[in-house]
């Protein structure tokens, strides 16, 4: 494959990242929902550490998408399946965004800064109010639904390009 058929190492090596930080802290929210046990406060440090984490790699990761063109998508695919991998990319990039806020923008409303890994703490970004804590984290598992649907379709549709089409587009991030 030439350098044209292939996203750049940065964009690719940002992609695996986040891929892996975002299945944890998916898996890690669905666990802390489903249970109250000794080990969800540490759970829940974890989480929000690496919450702030996903926010400074996707930050990092548009740069470099904003910077880096990536390969274009094969020829032979319609019309309505490029519009639809480019939705589906630009929500992903919106997810990125969003969870992590709504995250910060949630603890900021219970009064609790977020201390990340013992290394700093991200202040409260609003003022303690239980109704906006309450919404934002309505939005935040909704998000959070949505990021596993928008993921799902992800993997399908690299998969399918992958095993049954054959075609470039899950070498060119491999």
């Amino acid at each position: 494959m030439s350098q044209a058929d292939v996203y750049s190492l940065p964009a690719r090596i940002l992609h695996w990242a986040m891929a892996l930080l975002l299945f944890s802290l998916l898996l890690a929210g669905l666990a802390m929902v489903q249970s109250l046990q000794t080990w969800h406060l540490t759970l829940l440090a974890t989480h929000k550490s690496f919450g702030v984490l996903a926010l400074l790699l996707a930050v990092i990761r548009l740069a470099v998408r904003l910077t880096h063109t990536p390969p274009a998508l094969p020829t032979s695919l319609p019309a309505a399946q490029k519009r639809a991998a480019h939705a589906t990319q630009v929500l992903l990039y919106v997810a990125m965004f969003a969870m992590p806020l709504t995250g910060l923008l949630m603890q900021g409303a219970a009064g609790r800064p977020v201390n990340v890994l013992g290394l700093f703490t991200v202040p409260a970004l609003l003022p303690v109010d239980l109704r906006a804590y309450g919404l934002l984290r309505e939005l935040h598992g909704w998000g959070a639904w949505g990021l596993i649907a928008l993921v799902l379709l992800h993997v399908t549709a690299a998969l399918h390009h992958g095993l049954i089409k054959r075609d470039k587009v899950l070498r060119s991030m491999l």
